[in-house]
């Protein structure tokens, strides 16, 4: 309720001292941002890739004798990988649809 009250004041007087104080309010409230989310999605995902690789080679050269594990890595590894691919894909139809919005 706070935040509308603060829009409302923006119409009465000092608009551009109240925007940058609810922008203030909002990023000290809010949690991690969209940036440091993908982020942190990315080197998860880059983590998995890398220990299916591993996990591969391991098996190539006889340090690890389940199928069983390394499929399931590596099958984890692709489900994030194409789940990354999808959010990447979402990411820039929106990108697209904002970039054809008229002003």
């Amino acid at each position: 309720m706070g935040n509308i009250d603060a829009i409302r004041a923006i119409g009465s007087s000092g608009g551009a001292t109240q925007v940058s104080s609810i922008r203030q309010s909002t990023s000290e409230t809010s949690g991690p941002s969209f940036k440091d989310t993908l982020a942190g999605f990315l080197k998860d995902v880059n983590t998995m890739q890398n220990q299916a690789d591993e996990k591969i080679m391991k098996m190539a050269t006889g340090e690890i004798t389940d199928v069983h594990q390394v499929m399931n890595a590596a099958e984890e590894a692709k489900t994030a990988f194409n789940m990354m691919m999808e959010m990447r894909n979402k990411v820039m139809t929106a990108y697209e649809e904002v970039m054809r919005m008229r002003l």
